[in-house]
């Protein structure tokens, strides 16, 4: 998603561009830049102002239940922590055009978990996840986020709330 040209450049002029260009930045540090999301293996599925979507696949090292193989629930809860701030932080972007990249990525840099409630409706079984995000609400200073995890048939795996710092 991220080319040398974007990287090195200050965001373009017209609002379009600045937010995609402002998309992109946002996916390279998600997946490419962050230490415990490559480990878990998250991937920007979808990215957009309004929902996000990060995907990941089952691997031995993510099993929490060795008898059944499902997905550790700590797994399950910071797939979901990370689709809601990156969903709290695709909000922000808007208020970032024009902006060159390093204070996107100094803005990105201050985005926090600052409340985190998951409900886990099953176990996680299947052999790919997705973790989606959409804000309910974005202030100034925090953004309220609904996430959701389903495996790749669909099923509805958790739940969860995140509250985060944007400001």
């Amino acid at each position: 998603m991220m080319d040398e040209k974007t990287d090195k450049r200050m965001l373009a002029k017209s609002p379009d561009g600045d937010l995609q260009a402002g998309l992109t930045i946002l996916a390279d540090v998600y997946q490419n830049r962050l230490p415990f999301n490559k480990v878990l293996g998250l991937r920007v599925d979808r990215l957009d102002v309004e929902r996000v979507c990060l995907r990941f696949d089952m691997q031995a090292i993510l099993v929490g239940n060795y008898v059944f193989g499902v997905l550790h629930g700590g797994v399950i809860s910071t797939a979901l922590d990370a689709a809601g701030g990156l969903a709290a932080t695709a909000g922000i972007l808007p208020r970032l055009m024009g902006c060159p990249r390093a204070e996107i990525e100094a803005a990105i840099a201050r985005i926090g978990t600052i409340d985190l409630r998951i409900d886990y409706l099953r176990p996680g079984t299947g052999r790919r996840f997705y973790a989606t995000g959409a804000a309910m609400r974005t202030g100034r200073k925090v953004s309220v986020i609904r996430m959701e995890m389903h495996n790749e048939k669909g099923r509805l795996i958790a739940v969860g709330t995140g509250t985060y710092i944007v400001g």
